[in-house]
């Protein structure tokens, strides 16, 4: 499980540095299913680096993130996150996060993101 903490930390770390598609290319696996909420689920990184890429590409403002906790179990993590930005498309946002994460090999290769609208 310490390799798994080793590797959470990572991811986060270079979330809370704004390094988001660095960590996106480093940490996850290739047939990565990524899901905010209850939104349809977008499967394989390459759809998934669009939305990300989109997301970063269209903030206007970044206040701020802090990572408030981070779990860790047999294969998957959690984290919370608050998250303070004005964003192109979503406007002046300002929430905590929860992001559940299932890994493998190293990587992620599910992740969902609990929040609200």
């Amino acid at each position: 499980m310490s390799d798994l903490r080793t590797l959470v930390d990572g991811l986060n770390q270079k979330i809370s540095e704004g390094k988001i598609l660095e960590a996106f290319e480093e940490y996850y696996s290739d047939d990565v299913v990524m899901q905010d909420n209850d939104y349809p689920a977008r499967i394989g990184k390459e759809v998934n680096r669009q939305y990300e890429e989109a997301f970063v590409n269209g903030l206007t403002e970044f206040r701020g993130a802090k990572l408030k906790n981070t779990l860790v179990s047999d294969g998957i993590t959690i984290s919370e996150w608050w998250f303070d930005y004005t964003h192109k498309d979503y406007g002046v946002r300002n929430y905590t996060q929860v992001s559940a994460q299932r890994w493998k090999n190293g990587k992620i290769v599910e992740e969902k993101f609990y929040y609200n609208n």
